[in-house]
């Protein structure tokens, strides 16, 4: 099934909000924010604009102190943790123009430039924590784990190869697995990064870093729910596309997100470190592997996990509810207005 790439400029697009389209429309390119089709971006544009924040203004000097502190099982999930995390993330500001030339919903496309902003303010953050606690020369170790690391090559492979396949074969297959392999990148693939983030800070370490992850987890859960819904439009339009086959694909693809990050987060954090264990990460990603599949209608995979193991991540990864940081005493929440309420 073929895919057009929409043109930049085009007198002869559409201009009615009904005859809009996910992929293959007839596009003007026009930003027309009172004559969406989707109405569900108003809300995320507000939202995605609302999230703007800057990391250098979150204090890292006690981290500095913290980092030289933590034990060594500490200090590797740290430096393995931050090298996942910059590599995902900037294959992603890379890779959204892809998937941006083939969207002919100018709406969408707007979203997909904020996230594009967004991932590359994420990669800038870790940047910022890793110049505060180390060395420039453990900082490029740090930065270039991924290329030495076997099991974090294998894991970072499974998504940026099906970002290449896209690429080289331009289907709507390929473009729905590649929208897919987003939706897991962002509502699986970080997470068991982020909770070892918050535990830490449980334990009273690394706080200021805590804050970083906890404003890119908010960032990330708005570029989850809208994948979420660019899939659940492309089920609505191009139904044809979604056959039991894609479909068990599709899933297939979400039971190998969180084998990898089962994989990694035990890897990098095991049975050492206070207040996280193998089997806790266990439960936890599947159980995000299931809620994922379930916001898209697809059929839940681990029928044993019914509740979420883990709750005092979702506690601590509310970034509005905090109100302070803790050196400053200064707002830190930057979102003008209340966090979208969703099932993600």
């Amino acid at each position: 099934m073929s895919i057009n790439r929409k043109p930049l400029f085009n007198e002869f697009g559409d201009v009615e909000t009904s005859k809009k389209r996910m992929i293959n429309g007839n596009t003007t390119n026009l930003n027309d924010f009172n004559n969406m089709k989707y109405s569900w971006v108003s809300d995320w544009y507000r939202q995605g604009m609302n999230n703007f924040w800057i990391p250098e203004e979150i204090n890292l000097s006690q981290d500095l102190k913290d980092y030289g502190k933590l034990s060594e099982e500490e200090r590797v999930a740290y430096d393995k943790t931050l090298s996942f995390l910059i590599f995902l993330d900037s294959i992603q500001t890379a890779n959204l123009g892809n998937i941006s030339s083939y969207i002919t919903a100018s709406e969408v496309n707007l979203c997909l430039t904020i996230q594009a902003f967004q991932e590359a303010v994420h990669s800038q953050s870790y940047s910022y924590m890793l110049d505060t606690i180390c060395s420039p020369e453990k900082r490029n170790e740090i930065l270039y784990q991924w290329k030495d690391d076997k099991i974090l090559l294998e894991r970072n492979k499974f998504i940026g190869e099906l970002y290449n396949e896209f690429i080289v074969d331009t289907t709507k297959k390929n473009l729905l697995k590649t929208i897919m392999a987003n939706y897991i990148l962002e509502g699986i693939y970080f997470y068991s990064g982020f909770m070892f983030f918050y535990n830490l800070e449980r334990n009273g370490k690394m706080i200021g870093s805590a804050q970083e992850i906890r404003f890119i987890n908010r960032d990330e859960n708005t570029h989850l729910w809208l994948f979420r819904n660019i899939i659940k439009e492309l089920q609505e339009e191009e139904p044809e596309l979604f056959t039991k086959e894609m479909n068990q694909e599709l899933v297939n693809m979400v039971k190998t997100g969180v084998e990898h990050e089962i994989a990694w987060g035990q890897y990098v954090i095991g049975d050492s470190i206070q207040g996280i264990n193998k089997k806790l990460i266990e439960d936890y990603i599947k159980y995000l592997g299931n809620i994922r599949l379930s916001a898209i209608g697809l059929p839940k995979i681990y029928t044993d996990i019914n509740e979420n193991p883990a709750a005092w991540v979702d506690v601590l990864a509310d970034a509005n509810s905090v109100k302070t940081d803790f050196f400053e005493g200064k707002s830190t929440a930057y979102a003008k207005a209340a966090t979208l309420l969703d099932d993600l």
